[in-house]
């Protein structure tokens, strides 16, 4: 028989187990309650930020809507905070604002170059010909190549986005460090559709869109007079995308340029019946093609044509030319351009475009240039830069102390010591034939220090 006190518990035991019940549930109760206040204060601060937004865009005062006075509670003080601080970094970025309320960014480049110049360097700091005369070689240091841009993007127009840059240096004025003067380089104003693109300004020829990389030669293209024709100059562009596929495509191009005849190419009884610009009409058509791993290929060719008019007479300027950058693995590139035709000193080619033959005619000298460059990516921060030009004219169309051939050869090695810190060491020879025979050449070699911003 149990004791009396097992008997006791076996009467208990229900209300024991009820208990446990009670509890749990109470448990559970609570739980739901604390979910409760917490939706309850989230609800609050939803209502608190619909207020606040309701507040910025209520009516000016005065008007119906206006006169109800809403009841705000302040944000939270790790908001305000939070919101401060994205502000802050959004004007860190946008560093200028036009008077227009278009975002302007300010961009470009501190550039300090120290040179070293053997003989026939003519006195430049770095020399894009050979000079006949072999006795002038030295050295020095600049800031003269540093470059300040704008970028800005406008309203949409037409259906369109509107967009433009324009990119000064400071390489006008005299070599004096005390004589630095500001000089436009290139300028553009584009609108942009989903397939073409509409843009006025200074730029390269369309024709020769491409540069070497080069820190040593700044303040004009890498390979000027070496077979880059170069020259800014005002221009109307036009350009049409064709999709081929996800991986291939086709631009097509066309501009109006001004050309920049040189006054040397005709003889002083001439000079005055020089024009000395004339517009030109260029195309070019870009085929590229992305073949995967970081390869790819761009191939273009193009032309152009001109008139120089001189003492009455039309002189045609007439070039092909062919472009391309080719990158079979990802850390190796090939870039280069070749043109071949007449008078090419109008866009930036030896400035010899024609000359005044024996039977009192003048004649469009013919030329024949171009260059390349093998670039070589390292690793992140090094790249390696090889790279050459020519440009010839035949030297019996030419006149006493010009240039029948101009071949420059260089090498570089460029190293990212941060983000936006460069350091660049260039070596390079320009070798100079000039009508008659005479030979020259030129070292330079150049340290530089780039700061981009």
């Amino acid at each position: 028989m149990l004791p009396k006190r097992w008997f006791v518990i076996v009467l208990l035991c229900p209300i024991l187990l009820r208990a446990q019940e009670l509890t749990e549930f109470q448990r559970i109760m609570l739980r739901l309650d604390q979910l409760e206040r917490e939706n309850r204060n989230l609800a609050d601060e939803v209502h608190a930020l619909r207020a606040e937004i309701a507040g910025v865009r209520a009516p000016a005062p005065g008007s119906a809507v206006a006169e109800a006075p809403v009841n705000v509670s302040p944000a939270p003080i790790e908001e305000r905070v939070a919101v401060q601080e994205q502000r802050t970094a959004e004007l860190a970025q946008t560093k200028v604002e036009a008077a227009q309320r278009m975002p302007v960014t300010l961009t470009g480049m501190v550039l300090f170059n120290s040179f070293l110049n053997s003989g026939a360097s003519g006195g430049a700091q770095n020399p894009l010909t050979a000079a006949q005369s072999n006795n002038v070689s030295g050295g020095g240091a600049s800031l003269s190549q540093s470059i300040i841009g704008l970028r800005f993007q406008g309203p949409r127009v037409l259906g369109g986005q509107v967009r433009g840059s324009i990119d000064l240096d400071l390489w006008g004025g005299t070599a004096s460090s005390l004589n630095h003067l500001v000089r436009m380089r290139v300028a553009s104003l584009e609108v942009d559709w989903k397939n073409s693109t509409l843009m006025v300004g200074q730029d390269k020829p369309l024709i020769a869109p491409r540069d070497p990389d080069s820190l040593a030669q700044v303040a004009f293209s890498p390979l000027t007079s070496a077979g880059n024709l170069w020259l800014w100059s005002p221009q109307v562009r036009f350009e049409q995308r064709f999709a081929m596929g996800d991986n291939a495509g086709l631009k097509a191009q066309a501009s109006v340029y001004q050309t920049s005849e040189p006054v040397a190419s005709a003889t002083p009884p001439y000079q005055a019946t020089l024009s000395t610009a004339s517009p030109g009409v260029q195309g070019r058509f870009e085929f590229w093609r992305n073949l995967g791993s970081g390869a790819r290929v761009e191939i273009a060719p193009g032309f152009h044509v001109s008139e120089t008019h001189v003492a009455g007479i039309s002189v045609p300027s007439r070039l092909f030319t062919i472009d391309w950058m080719l990158q079979p693995l990802a850390k190796l590139r090939l870039t280069g351009a070749f043109f071949t035709g007449r008078n090419a000193a109008g866009v930036g080619g030896l400035r010899q475009g024609f000359t005044l033959a024996k039977s009192d005619q003048f004649i469009a000298v013919p030329t024949t240039g171009g260059w390349g460059q093998l670039s070589y990516f390292a690793t992140k921060r090094l790249t390696l830069n090889v790279y050459s030009g020519q440009e010839s004219n035949p030297a019996a169309d030419l006149l006493a102390g010009q240039i029948t051939r101009n071949f420059v050869y260089a090498g570089n090695a460029q190293y990212r010591l941060g983000p936006n810190v460069l350091l660049g060491l260039e070596a390079n020879q320009a070798r100079t034939t000039y009508v008659g025979g005479l030979f020259r050449l030129v070292n330079h070699y150049d340290l530089a220090l780039a700061y981009l911003f």
